[in-house]
């Protein structure tokens, strides 16, 4: 129950993230915006990390905290930015269902787990839902947006997984640190050669949506994401993803006043029932 229940407070922590990266991209660019958004996350990072006098990683572990650097600080962040410039953040939202199969999948390789035959049943299911809506003559916005979106599930699936395995070693909150903390040199230069010209038009939203996206999106939401895999079984816990366009696509319909249609309710729906089955097959 510890690790359904934080993996939870994650999902719904994460749920916030493509809203808010949404709102910032309208006023500040997505190279920029990915860039900045881990560097303040990697210099908070580094702060906890000498606070608590935390020990640094063996050799063996860099190898696996590269991979998770890779995946969720610059993966995710940069190609969802660079997709929800051609895309609504309600219609990248529900791409989210995909990473509970993508999750499971490299728990399978990276992780060593191997849950039953019906798991996977329902697990694609709940992927097949979601491609179905994304390949739909109503969900068809862009083409490069979706193939971004695709994309960015794939790297963030591999980066949960390696995460949630060397958790079981380091911690969560110190896996995601030293991610953080790995990619901040090359963060700092890349924000310094990315940054605009000029501040001034970025607006008091964008401000606070990079604020959300630095604290919780990169480091907070991850705290309580790792050690809930850890905890609960990467497969098993990271189904609780399917619940993710539930929350994102209310949160886009309040904060954004972007449209949800039948359609995208009925696809959440199915794929928030999926996660009902592959609970009870997860291992």
């Amino acid at each position: 129950m510890s690790g359904w229940l934080n993996g939870l407070a994650g999902v719904i922590i994460f749920s916030g993230s493509l809203p808010a990266t949404r709102i910032a991209v309208q006023d500040i660019d997505p190279f920029f915006l990915t860039f900045i958004r881990a560097s303040i996350a990697g210099v908070l990072a580094l702060m906890l990390i000498c606070l608590f006098k935390v020990k640094r990683p063996d050799p063996t572990q860099l190898y696996s905290l590269f991979i998770v650097a890779m995946g969720v600080v610059i993966g995710f962040p940069l190609l969802t930015a660079m997709a929800l410039q051609h895309v609504t953040s309600s219609h990248s939202i529900v791409f989210l269902g995909l990473l509970p199969l993508a999750t499971a999948i490299f728990g399978v390789i990276r992780g060593g787990e191997r849950p039953r035959r019906a798991f996977w049943l329902f697990s694609l299911c709940g992927s097949l839902l979601v491609m179905g809506f994304a390949l739909s003559h109503l969900a068809v916005i862009s083409l490069k947006g979706d193939l971004l979106m695709l994309a960015s599930v794939i790297v963030c699936g591999l980066g949960y997984a390696e995460g949630a395995k060397l958790s079981r070693e380091l911690g969560g909150w110190q896996v995601i640190s030293w991610a953080l903390i790995i990619s901040l040199p090359f963060m700092l230069i890349a924000s310094y050669l990315t940054l605009p010209e000029s501040l001034n038009h970025i607006s008091t939203s964008a401000w606070l949506a990079l604020g959300y996206v630095s604290l919780f999106s990169m480091l907070i939401g991850f705290i309580f994401w790792y050690k809930g895999l850890a905890i609960g079984g990467i497969a098993a816990v990271g189904q609780l993803q399917l619940l993710q366009p539930f929350f994102g696509l209310g949160l886009s319909a309040s904060l954004l006043h972007e449209s949800v249609n039948p359609l995208m309710i009925a696809v959440t729906l199915g794929v928030i029932l999926c996660v009902i089955g592959s609970r009870k097959f997860a291992c």
